[in-house]
């Protein structure tokens, strides 16, 4: 069991219901906090989440909205708002960890109007607002983690128009944790490599996948979401407090 060191704070954490964001929830449950599982379209991932913290004697609950528009950041808070009052009397909480997003599979030479524009939506446009709408909702002294990608430092072309998404978060990440210094507020990203989670499963999950992942790796092996997510929670926690305006790498020294 963890030292607790979130114990009476609420965390959010967006795109929760699998991957990497499902076990930032679940770290942050461990270390005490009540949290807020976001999921876009899978309520059943979600409500799993949930009920993983919960027989781990965790408190969670998920709250769903597909954040590709405005509308959806503004029925995420909705959703905050009424489920924080009814549990803890407040609409305030102590973090956010910026996780939803979502890659691409097309070229730099196959990408269209539609995908850059949905790219940015989503990775760029939904935490850009999510956070300026959360300001008076974030107590002082609170944290927030985007999580950015490894393709920041390391150059994948191919995938050109994802990468410039994370590139914005990690300017985002500079500029924010100087506005909201003065309150007492973290704001890092962390920047995975190559994570084993369904995303990557169809090539990841192959001899030849798995090798050319493990040999990117100065450690010699691919990424685990419990990697990230202890990151996450270091970032979130007191021990962090420190730490601001800094793109965390997490790519266990890939391309060195």
């Amino acid at each position: 069991m963890s030292s607790r060191r979130l114990e009476n704070r609420v965390a959010v954490v967006t795109g929760a219901s699998r991957g990497i964001g499902r076990a930032i929830a679940l770290r942050l449950a461990a270390e005490g906090a009540l949290v807020a599982v976001h999921y876009g379209s899978r309520r059943d991932a979600a409500d799993e989440a949930v009920r993983s913290i919960e027989a781990a004697g965790g408190s969670a609950f998920a709250i769903g909205a597909e954040l590709d528009a405005l509308d959806g950041v503004d029925r995420l808070l909705k959703g905050l708002d009424e489920e924080l009052a009814r549990r803890t009397g407040s609409n305030r909480f102590d973090i956010l960890v910026n996780n939803a997003g979502i890659g691409t599979s097309s070229t730099f030479q196959e990408t269209t109007e539609a995908d850059f524009d949905r790219l940015f939506a989503v990775n760029v446009k939904a935490p850009f607002f999510l956070v300026q709408q959360s300001l008076d909702r974030l107590r002082d002294g609170g944290r927030i983690i985007n999580v950015s990608s490894g393709v920041t430092r390391i150059a994948y072309p191919h995938i050109m128009a994802y990468n410039l998404t994370k590139g914005a978060v990690n300017t985002f990440t500079l500029h924010l944790a100087q506005l909201l210094g003065p309150r007492g507020i973290t704001v890092n990203a962390v920047m995975p490599g190559i994570v084993d989670t369904d995303v990557n499963a169809s090539w990841l999950h192959t001899p030849e996948g798995r090798k050319h992942a493990e040999e990117m790796s100065a450690l010699g092996r691919v990424g685990e979401p419990s990697d990230i997510a202890d990151i996450v929670a270091f970032a979130a926690s007191p021990d962090g407090r420190w730490v601001t305006g800094q793109m965390l790498d997490a790519t266990g020294g890939s391309h060195l």
